[in-house]
């Protein structure tokens, strides 16, 4: 009994130091276990104080994660709600925390002074599906002070009678009003806006079972509320759904759908995404796209499972993609699940990982002079 011990708490210390041994960033950057026991990790939210606010999905639970000595290592870890519906996505906004799950949002008031006392949460809006499938969520609140939520489709692929579906929605928390701001969005679970125009960018995961390498992953840009991005008839930029192509003019009429700023490897599943906007990084990273590859589940050989960087140019059109942080797929052993990305103050970049429970920390070493 005394051995199988001593292996258990071994294995537990070893994982962390094994995968983070295995992450490979650009020359000059550090890339470091912040946090090792955030169950499932998914969206993550900054406070005011510095706390980091993390969701989960399958395991239902909500944590604070507190580095009190400020040395980029989390010195705790609490558990804050449990038994929620896939509260994947959250954000933090004016002292509260408002949490995402599949069929509502939730807030918790003053949340830096009550993560650790059992708080209550109370019911902000409710006009969500309660369908599962692609339920969870990914939030936050816009430049317009609304709260951005998408809501994926109740399947591979589907046209659905309920029109919430496959969108992302804008809502007034005041009046509760919504708008759509895009339809056609199959499941998007990561989104920004550019600093440069304000406009909303976001990431979509392409259907499953076309093969390998069809259909592709995507980026979209939204420059007008309503676009039409053509999810179920239409995948990336010109692949018609075998399905659902057919009925195109008859369900959408003349409307166009929007290519995709960018199409990825199918089935790299492309979740959180941010604009670089912190001072620690080299300039050429400034107000670039980061994004995280979750990974494919269904693909011959996998593919995915990094972080990727987007350079845009000057009218802020995507001209190239580089690998960032690597190295978690070392033939078809999966080392690292990548979800959201997080800058903090110093500049420095967190990244989450719900296949392990890890949160990393990204940093720029600059070079002496």
């Amino acid at each position: 009994m005394k051995i199988l011990l001593q292996l258990l708490v071994f294995s537990l210390l070893y994982q962390p130091l094994t995968l983070l041994q295995a992450a490979i960033a650009p020359e000059g950057f550090s890339i470091e276990v912040f946090a090792d026991e955030v169950e499932g990790a998914r969206q993550m939210a900054l406070s005011d104080s510095g706390i980091i606010y993390v969701g989960s999905r399958r395991q239902g639970k909500v944590h604070a994660v507190i580095d009190t000595d400020g040395d980029f290592k989390a010195d705790k870890t609490v558990l804050i709600l449990e038994n929620l519906n896939m509260p994947s996505g959250l954000t933090y906004k004016d002292g509260d925390l408002y949490i995402a799950e599949v069929h509502q949002v939730i807030r918790i008031k003053d949340i830096d002074k009550n993560y650790d006392k059992k708080p209550k949460a109370e019911v902000i809006y409710s006009d969500l599906p309660d369908k599962s499938h692609h339920g969870w969520k990914f939030t936050d609140f816009g430049p317009d002070g609304r709260l951005y939520i998408p809501i994926g489709v109740p399947c591979n692929v589907c046209l659905s009678e309920d029109r919430r579906f496959g969108t992302i929605i804008a809502v007034d928390l005041e009046t509760g009003e919504k708008e759509y701001i895009a339809e056609g969005v199959r499941n998007s679970v990561g989104f920004d806006w550019d600093p440069v125009t304000n406009e909303l960018w976001f990431t979509d995961n392409g259907r499953d079972w076309m093969g390998d390498d069809t259909p592709p992953c995507e980026l979209n840009k939204v420059t007008k509320s309503g676009q039409f991005f053509g999810f179920p008839f239409v995948h990336g930029k010109s692949i018609n759904d075998p399905k659902f192509y057919q009925g195109f003019k008859k369900a959408r009429g003349n409307t166009e759908f929007v290519e995709p700023q960018w199409e990825y490897q199918a089935h790299v599943a492309p979740l959180g995404m941010m604009f670089y906007q912190g001072e620690q990084f080299p300039e050429e990273y400034k107000n670039s796209i980061f994004v995280a590859q979750h990974g494919s589940w269904n693909r011959s050989k996998k593919v995915g499972y990094k972080i990727v960087n987007m350079q845009l140019d000057e009218d802020r059109n995507v001209v190239s993609q580089t690998d960032f942080v690597t190295g978690w797929l070392e033939g078809e052993e999966v080392l690292g699940r990548p979800v959201d990305l997080l800058t903090l103050p110093d500049g420095s970049v967190l990244i989450s990982d719900d296949g392990f429970s890890i949160i990393y920390r990204v940093s720029y070493n600059k070079p002496s002079k």
